[in-house]
């Protein structure tokens, strides 16, 4: 059977449009999820230039991209992360969803809509764009904080809503009383099927993830944990509920095991690419006449999440016991709209409940939101933050002279406050630049120099005089804040020494080349002090164990090759030839299993720095690769890869 050349046509449009609408979001420091959209109204039938023939031809691929969306959220659902805030989140979520919900459907009957489509809208206005959350939250490094884990929970719980929601989606338009009953029957129908195959399938798959994780085969992996996906969501359609609820459900069966995170982040790429099509083929449905015939429906549905939404979160989370400055920053970060609304309108559409006004302009709004609760996340914390922390005292003044050879210390969380306790037992005069007002106001209370602000801002490190430090200390957990924050402290001061601190070794080279005299990992950190314990306790030789974290921490810092000293290990350079080692990964060439040498860095032959390559690397011809071991050791390997097959 011969394709149809028009369909490859579209599918190249709607990569080409999902492409070009993330890179335009990106560089505009929106979520990508805008772009989508927007590249596939730029591909629309109802929008000039190139259009795709028929979007509905790509129903198929959103279909399968809302599938692994809630399968991706059933394996993140953590029941762990909703204990630190179960009250609020548990309770108040729940309670904030169903005023949300009860807010439209008030608003609804005032403005004459039947009683149908507010209920539809208030359930689509509900729950609020995890991606958009998650990004935002992870963007400002303010994923640990109280609003972060507040918001996270409540997030976790409109997830779960939405599961709950889509079950009961057929049955809104099918309330009556000589229908009540066919629905609990149905109900009951798919309970009798999916709760002994719960059952069954909580005690299999562990045992089954187990055995295909032994094989050591990726692809087999994701196969199978495919098949687990798509046939849980096959089982629900089956007993008549919704495809996405199965794949929620087999998420959850999976995140239960050991293998959740693994599972995870093979998925990732796939649901990011379909998930890609999905918010494309939006994009490409959304008719704009149609959006402007019904502005005033539009713009009460921006109005609703903007501002109702908004003031419900607050409420609702203050009445909980958080702090006002809390609820504020939960508020604005849940006022918002986006994947899981298109998924809720796209099901009410298909059960009849709502017509293509409601269709789209529950897409517009989506879009509007999302690019005002930006603004807001962006601005509002940041005003209502510097009113809240107070004036700066007087005899703190940053700008003042006295502020000499003093220490700028960017971030006040658990392991920057560490360090100033430290300043403080020697009487070293340090200053702090902190994003969290309630922080800030602690320390000025204290007589403690502190600026409120992201340290990423030029102008707070001028105000924290950078140019006349005598060291800064930057404590932030988000890796590239903290490259900004180096490159600004470098340029302001072009001796200071700075220290930096960084999750992954991989981060150690951008943020030496961006100005870090020291870059320090927690990790190493960790490695290092069990290593020295461990050799302590078995009453080995100070001198000897020093020499050895000496030379293991060069080596982890990619320092320069080491000269052998009394058979310590030695950091050397090797340049490889076409043997056994090349043209394999250093999973198979298991090198440190075989000789006890670890490979910290490769040097292509065109000059590309790969440091701490991960087990996928593929050692080549040319190579110049860094190794890490005993003499011995290093010449066992050399010895063995210069043996031809």
């Amino acid at each position: 059977m011969a394709a149809d050349p028009l369909f490859f046509r579209d599918l190249a449009l709607v990569l080409l449009a999902a492409v070009l609408g993330g890179a335009l979001a990106w560089r505009l420091g929106q979520p990508l999820v805008l772009g989508y959209v927007l590249g596939g109204m730029a591909i629309s039938p109802f929008t000039p230039g190139p259009a795709v023939a028929d979007a509905h031809n790509f129903e198929a691929f959103a279909e399968i991209g809302v599938v692994l969306l809630m399968f991706c959220v059933g394996l993140e659902f953590s029941l762990k992360d909703l204990q630190r805030v179960k009250g609020v989140a548990l309770i108040g979520g729940t309670l904030g969803t169903a005023l949300s919900i009860g807010l439209a459907v008030v608003v609804g009957l005032a403005l004459g809509w039947p009683p149908l489509q507010g209920l539809v809208i208030g359930i689509v206005i509900c729950v609020a764009s995890t991606m958009v959350l998650a990004r935002l939250l992870l963007d400002r490094g303010e994923l640990h904080t109280r609003h972060g884990r507040v918001l996270v929970g409540i997030s976790l719980v409109e997830d779960l809503a939405v599961v709950v929601l889509l079950a009961l989606m057929p049955a809104l338009g099918a309330l009556a009383a000589d229908r009540l009953l066919m629905i609990g029957r149905g109900l009951g129908i798919a309970a009798l099927v999916l709760v002994p195959f719960v059952a069954v399938a909580a005690r299999v798959i562990g045992p089954l993830l187990t055995r295909v994780a032994r094989t050591r085969d990726q692809e087999l992996f994701l196969m199978v944990a495919l098949a687990i996906g798509l046939g849980t969501a096959a089982l629900t359609q089956a007993v008549g509920l919704s495809l996405a609820l199965g794949a929620f459900l087999a998420g959850l069966l999976i995140s239960t095991s050991d293998f959740a995170h693994e599972t995870l982040a093979r998925l990732l790429s796939l649901r990011d690419t379909f998930g890609a099509f999905f918010f494309v083929t939006i994009g490409a449905l959304i008719d704009p006449r149609r959006v402007f015939d019904n502005l005033p429906l539009l713009a009460t549905m921006v109005a609703l999440v903007v501002v109702g939404k908004l003031v419900v979160r607050v409420g609702v989370v203050r009445l909980f016991g958080e702090t006002l400055w809390t609820a504020l920053l939960t508020g604005i970060g849940l006022a918002q709209i986006g994947e899981f609304s298109f998924v809720l309108v796209q099901a009410a559409r298909q059960e009849g409940h709502i017509g293509a006004d409601v269709y789209q302009a529950t897409l517009a709004a989506s879009l509007i939101t999302i690019l005002i609760n930006a603004a807001l996340v962006r601005l509002v914390p940041r005003y209502l933050g510097a009113l809240r922390a107070g004036p700066a005292l007087p005899e703190v003044d940053p700008m003042t002279p006295e502020l000499e050879r003093h220490v700028i210390l960017c971030g006040y969380g658990r392991v920057g406050s560490a360090v100033a306790e430290a300043l403080d037992t020697f009487h070293v005069r340090w200053i702090a630049i902190e994003n969290d007002p309630d922080v800030v106001r602690g320390l000025r209370e204290r007589g403690i120099t502190s600026l409120f602000g992201d340290a990423g801002h030029r102008r707070l490190l001028e105000q924290a005089g950078a140019g006349r430090a005598a060291l800064a200390v930057v404590a932030l957990p988000e890796t590239q804040r903290v490259r900004l924050v180096v490159r600004h402290l470098r340029a302001l001061n072009p001796t200071v020494p700075i220290l930096a601190r960084a999750h992954d070794r991989d981060h150690h080279e951008p943020l030496r080349q961006a100005g870090a005299t020291e870059v320090i990992q927690p990790e190493l950190e960790a490695a290092s002090t069990l290593i020295r314990h461990a050799l302590r306790r078995l009453e080995l030789p100070r001198e000897r164990v020093l020499a050895y974290l000496g030379q293991y921490r060069e080596a982890m810092e990619l320092a320069g090759p080491q000269p052998v000293e009394g058979g310590l290990p030695r950091l050397a350079e090797v340049t490889l030839e076409a043997g056994r080692l090349t043209d394999r990964t250093l999973h198979d060439a298991r090198v440190r299993e075989r000789f006890g040498v670890s490979v910290v860095a490769i040097t292509r032959a065109d000059g590309t720095l790969v440091p701490h390559p991960s087990a996928d690397t593929v050692l080549r011809p040319g190579d110049r690769v860094r190794l890490f071991g005993l003499p011995e050791q290093i010449a066992a390997l050399l010895a063995y890869a210069a043996r031809r097959e």
